[in-house]
């Protein structure tokens, strides 16, 4: 199982360079499309759809980083507030909860790409992109993200991790966060 976390591990830091690299490409594409447009006074064709479809790309497949390193929005009061096994329970739950949404959502988006795939879909713009190309970072950043929840409840159960990363004691007090 240490083969198994080491390798998500490091699939999922891939994810975060994969997902910073199609942010930046998002940016430089706009950069080029208001040089082409306002500049040389061009139509753009290509860029906006490139740009839409690497930040949706950059959303899925960076999602199994931010897991990997608790970057997701997190509403942390109930577990602030639970402690010992209260709160384990909770992450256990919460957990469960997650990778389950995570699996049926890799199928459903799987199903939706094949279907693209087999089709041949293509986007209603000019450009004429080929819509299984884009669509394939859904199933694969879900994919890869049900997989780091593999390793998070791995983690959680054996004791590796604390529940929501909160050290055992931290907690909301009377006073304050203790």
């Amino acid at each position: 199982m240490d083969l198994y976390i080491r390798t998500i591990t490091r699939i999922s830091q891939l994810c975060g360079i994969i997902a910073a690299g199609l942010i930046a490409a998002g940016v430089l594409v706009v950069c080029h499309m208001v040089f082409v447009r306002y500049v040389l006074n061009h139509n753009t064709i290509w860029q906006t759809d490139f740009t839409t479809y690497s930040l949706v790309a950059a959303t899925f497949i960076g999602s199994p980083y931010l897991l990997l390193n608790r970057g997701h929005v997190n509403v942390d009061v109930l577990p602030l507030y639970l402690q010992g096994r209260a709160r384990f329970a909770l992450a256990v739950a919460a957990a469960l909860m997650s990778i389950a949404f995570c699996a049926v959502m890799t199928v459903l988006t799987f199903q939706l790409w094949h279907e693209a795939w087999t089709q041949r879909w293509v986007s209603d713009t000019m450009w004429r992109a080929r819509l299984w190309i884009p669509y394939a970072a859904m199933p694969i950043g879900l994919g890869i993200l049900t997989l780091q929840y593999v390793a998070e409840i791995y983690n959680l159960l054996t004791g590796r991790s604390p529940p929501f990363g909160l050290k055992p004691g931290e907690h909301i007090g009377h006073g304050g966060a203790v």
